[in-house]
């Protein structure tokens, strides 16, 4: 009788123990159902991401002998400061023959002027002329029969003749200098205004013999050595700003239905771990699929077809307090979720900025130009 009391016992707690193991079961769905349909169904998540960023090319604009360098790969450089010097020698005989060459332009200008004021000058002699001539033959046609030979009469209206041929001479050589210097000063002279180019031109050369960093950021990629000639364009180094760096995140397609710009992002990273979280926000999303830009893009309209999941590169800004912090390389892997409870935001961008990036390219030579152009001119203006 007792074994059939424990035996009864036994499935009574066996029943019992399933009953719990149920209602735990149903209440651990009933939860995840919940927390999936209120919370983790707008959350989407990736570790297909990097770290991505500008990359900024520093090229030779001249062609030129590399004569120095002041920065290498792995080292941070500011805007402005001097990367690389270039024989100048070139350069500096070029400007020299510039300046010569806007000085002869002045004077040659100045003479054009003179000579304006020479034609004119000769114009109102000839008129005198002229005028005493035209009065010496009316008098001698006016004088009484006999008092004047015909001889006399006929030198008198070749030399009226005479000296209407020297007033036409004078006005056209007065005509033909003004033409050159008519409206206008020496230094508006288009002959000037030429020369003044080409000095501005080789002054730019000139200062394109000290190449500075266009942008804040850290040094890559430097290929270039002191002594090697390098052309116009070749490139020599690159900086990189990593204070500008993003993400580019690849959700899978169906990730993406609920995503809107603009939508919070967190990130970590593997290079800081757990330890370090990023915050961030949508800021853009690829215009195609990864494959679609690929060098050899899918035909999936020949031979057989297999349906794969593309993924689309979704662009994540930072926040640059904490890249500050915990600054950044390009190329790192990271992970990503984002919170797309917030559908307000835009499915594509519509805004156009005004310039991403603006480098610095070096000394303006503008001022500096100016006032040379000013002083040759002066030196050679009475």
């Amino acid at each position: 009788m007792s074994d059939i009391i424990d035996s009864a016992g036994k499935a009574e707690r066996r029943r019992k123990g399933f009953i719990i193991m149920a209602a735990l079961f149903l209440g651990a769905a009933l939860i995840w159902g919940l927390y999936w349909l209120l919370v983790a169904r707008f959350y989407e998540a990736t570790d297909d991401a990097y770290v991505a960023g500008n990359i900024v090319a520093v090229t030779s604009r001249e062609n030129a002998t590399v004569t120095a360098l002041y920065a290498d790969n792995t080292q941070g450089v500011k805007r402005g400061q001097l990367l690389i010097e270039m024989d100048p020698s070139i350069a500096d005989v070029t400007m020299r023959a510039a300046e010569a060459n806007l000085a002869r332009a002045v004077r040659a200008v100045r003479g054009n002027f003179a000579s304006a004021d020479s034609f004119s000058a000769q114009l109102a002699q000839a008129n005198v002329q002229l005028t005493q001539a035209r009065s010496d033959y009316q008098r001698r046609q006016s004088a009484l029969g006999g008092a004047v030979s015909g001889e006399e009469l006929s030198h008198a209206r070749d030399a009226v003749a005479a000296a209407q041929g020297a007033v036409n001479a004078a006005r056209g050589g007065l005509a033909q200098a003004n033409a050159g210097i008519s409206g206008m000063d020496v230094a508006h002279n288009p002959d000037v205004l030429a020369a003044e180019a080409q000095l501005r031109a080789a002054a730019i050369a000139l200062a394109h013999m000290k190449i500075v960093a266009p942008v804040d950021g850290i040094v890559a990629q430097r290929t270039v050595q002191v002594g090697q000639r390098v052309i116009a364009g070749a490139s020599l180094m690159a900086v990189v700003p990593l204070s500008g760096v993003w993400i580019d995140a690849n959700f899978k397609e169906v990730q993406l239905s609920r995503m809107r710009l603009g939508q919070p992002v967190t990130i970590s990273t593997d290079i800081y771990g757990g330890k370090v979280t990023y915050h961030g926000h949508i800021v853009g999303l690829g215009a195609g699929s990864g494959s679609a830009f690929a060098l050899l893009p899918p035909q999936n309209a020949s031979g057989n077809w297999i349906k794969i999941v593309q993924r689309v590169p979704v662009r994540i800004a930072l926040d640059p307090a904490e890249l500050k912090d915990h600054p950044l390389r390009i190329g790192l892997s990271v992970s990503v979720e984002t919170d797309m409870r917030d559908q307000s935001g835009p499915l594509v961008s519509s805004a156009a900025p005004a310039a991403i990036m603006r480098g610095d390219t070096g000394e303006d030579t503008k001022a500096q130009s100016d006032a040379l152009i000013a002083k040759i001119i002066a030196e050679n203006t009475p």
